[in-house]
């Protein structure tokens, strides 16, 4: 039994804590309600809640990446002005001026000095986005290219210098704006196989 498990691709799902007014976080809401839902059988689903720290995120993010060795990792944040699953296809590395949970800023502002302006998925969103739109599973999404700069884009553009091929984030809208943790579970979890079926 233990070989089996073994052979088992990990996907990592991550959220973030609390921050500003967001004092229960939608994102980590959703990705507990997804790992109670579970992935596909063959995928060893690893869930992590990330403080809005960005400290926390330079040091925790490549430990994830070398002790799991993961086939895919999707980052999940909570936007205040989205209204549907948003799947981001790039972030941006200078801009990063908001202060986090700690009152602290990264001293160059942006989320690693001397890389490019930008880093883009690998994986094709807006092929995920049309299945996620047409496989009624009751969540509406949409595709983006601004993160903003705070900590959303700050981890996932971290996981895209590790790894662009096999690195998505995807924003959801605060609790009842319109969905449920378990409805917003439902479209990350189906957003989630679609990346799967992409990188097979």
């Amino acid at each position: 039994m233990g070989d089996a498990a073994e052979e088992k691709e990990t996907v990592i799902v991550t959220g973030f804590g609390p921050f500003k007014s967001h004092d229960v976080n939608a994102s980590w809401s959703a990705v507990k309600e997804l790992e109670r839902l579970g992935l596909d059988d063959k995928y060893n689903l690893v869930v992590a809640e990330i403080p809005v720290e960005y400290d926390t995120v330079n040091d925790i993010i490549p430990k994830m990446w070398r002790s799991h060795k993961p086939h895919l990792v999707v980052h999940v944040g909570v936007s205040g002005i989205a209204r549907n699953l948003t799947l981001e296809q790039c972030a941006h590395n200078d801009g990063i001026t908001m202060e986090d949970v700690k009152g602290r800023v990264p001293l160059t502002h942006c989320c690693i000095e001397g890389s490019p302006k930008k880093l883009t998925s690998e994986l094709q969103m807006n092929v995920i986005c049309d299945k996620v739109n047409r496989c009624g599973c009751g969540v509406t999404s949409v595709v983006s290219h601004d993160p903003g700069r705070y900590l959303c884009n700050y981890i996932f553009y971290k996981s895209l210098d590790i790894d662009p091929s096999r690195t998505a984030f995807i924003h959801v809208p605060i609790l009842g704006n319109p969905y449920t943790a378990e409805e917003l579970a439902i479209g990350l979890k189906m957003s989630v196989m679609q990346m799967l079926e992409q990188l097979s």
